[in-house]
């Protein structure tokens, strides 16, 4: 009989005002038990709706019923066939826009927590001592990916599958692109990612870092070496400012530096070479996943007072749900309809507040949401020690710049069709370098229909 609850298993979690103290993964994961019970949640619906719903086109109800039968290794293979990072996804994943939002059971009550399913087969496999991995033949072929990233770590895993030689080329000395300096280890412990990325090593992806494709070696040059094809994953770290008075004081960072200095060179630990200011009244402007992200660090490096500055109201918020949630559980505040117009200085060039006016909703703009407008004689000031910007990221123009043929759009992103081709032969793009900043499993999504393009461009 299935499980009619309309209410999904809760994910246990640490406490908010003992998790805001450390960088320990909030989310603690299902037990086999509460997995088995939310699996049974599933109808197995003939139509599979939430399939529809997945941007590497997981068959979600086939995995689900594996983990009813209790046999979490086929469950996980069968995730395996279309996604190259289970545990990633299954922690990341906008899941309540995606699979969870097409869901049967969620029009009378929760949709089936397809998400945290994942999550649990994923780590119930990469627990065992011994994962056999089967390698494909080799084809012959050899390409080359460009960023280890979502993008381009589902491109070579796909790739690696049918047969292909494929070197990935991170610039930076660890791989996982966003995954490592992005995402922080509380939302995504780095030790998950350093298995996922052993398992697409174990199907012999080479990985190399410390190789800055356009300047390192160019596009051109990989072609002259002998790859047929090249895949462009290097992602939208260009960080973008306000291009308002005092964004240039010591202690406005954007949350680019600030989060990778945090993640990627751990930044909070006492013994760290890459240290960051301890503030103790911090602004993080933005209202998307990143601001959450960089707010909450702050918040764990000792911050007395975290906000988030937000110039639409809470409807308006493209952060996921669950992270505002979060947020809200541990001490952020969030200051709504505001919008900052100049960082004040103190006596030594540092933050001394930040100047803002209070704001109101007017018409839809392009984008479906209202309009910001400022309120009259609305201004004050913010009394803050730091300043995070997180309103937005845009392609590196390092490769565009040293790349001929390569068409790109005004902004820097790269023009590819919805098979990642773009205009140069034998050059393929997918991810945050076309479409600017995006989510991982969309990124995943184009660089798995990039490797199926290269596998019919290089096998004619």
């Amino acid at each position: 009989m299935p499980n009619m609850s309309l209410k999904k298993n809760e994910m246990p979690s640490q406490e908010p005002e003992v998790r805001n103290k450390n960088f320990d993964e909030v989310a603690l994961g299902y037990t086999q038990e509460q997995a088995k019970d939310e699996a049974e949640r599933c109808l197995n619906c003939k139509n599979k709706p939430c399939v529809n719903g997945c941007p590497v086109q997981i068959n979600i109800p086939a995995f689900i019923s594996l983990v009813k039968e209790g046999d979490i290794e086929a469950a996980y293979k069968e995730i395996s066939k279309a996604s190259s990072l289970p545990a990633v996804c299954g922690r990341v994943c906008p899941q309540e826009n995606q699979c969870e939002k097409y869901c049967v059971r969620g029009i009378k009550g929760e949709p089936v927590a397809i998400g945290r399913l994942e999550r649990f087969v994923a780590d119930w496999h990469l627990s065992q001592e011994s994962n056999e991995v089967v390698k494909a033949e080799k084809n012959g072929h050899r390409v080359a990916v460009v960023g280890s990233g979502p993008s381009g770590l589902a491109c070579a895993g796909e790739l690696a599958k049918k047969g292909y030689a494929v070197t990935v080329f991170e610039a930076l000395h660890l791989a996982g692109g966003v995954l490592v300096y992005g995402i922080p280890e509380f939302r995504l412990p780095k030790d998950i990612v350093r298995k996922e990325i052993e398992t697409l090593k174990a199907l012999d992806v080479d990985i190399q870092t410390n190789v800055v494709i356009g300047k390192s070696i160019s596009i051109d040059e990989l072609f002259e070496q002998g790859y047929e094809a090249v895949f462009i994953g290097s992602g939208a770290g260009l960080p973008r400012f306000m291009g308002i008075k005092g964004e240039n004081l010591k202690g406005v960072y954007s949350a680019n530096e600030f989060l990778t200095r945090v993640n990627l060179m751990k930044a909070y630990r006492e013994s760290s070479a890459t240290p960051i200011q301890k503030a103790k009244r911090v602004a993080v402007v933005g209202g998307g996943n990143v601001a959450m992200d960089a707010a909450r660090c702050a918040k764990r490096l000792g911050a007395d007072e975290v906000y988030i500055v937000y110039r639409r109201s809470e409807q308006e918020l493209p952060a996921r749900k669950e992270e505002v949630e979060h947020a809200k559980e541990e001490g952020i505040i969030f200051k709504l309809l505001t919008n900052p117009v100049e960082i004040l200085p103190d006596e030594n060039r540092f933050v001394g507040g930040m100047r803002c006016v209070e704001m109101e909703l007017g018409e839809a703009d392009e984008s479906g949401r209202r309009r910001p407008i400022v309120k009259k004689d609305s201004e004050f000031v913010l009394d803050v020690d730091c300043v995070i910007m997180s309103i937005g990221t845009s392609p590196n123009p390092l490769i565009k710049d040293t790349t001929d043929g390569l068409d790109t759009q005004s902004w820097g992103g790269i023009i590819a069709d919805d098979n990642g081709l773009t205009s140069r032969e034998g050059v393929y793009a997918g991810g945050d370098a076309v479409t600017g900043a995006a989510t991982v499993i969309l990124a995943m999504g184009a660089g798995k229909k990039a490797a199926e393009s290269i596998h019919n461009y290089l096998k004619e």
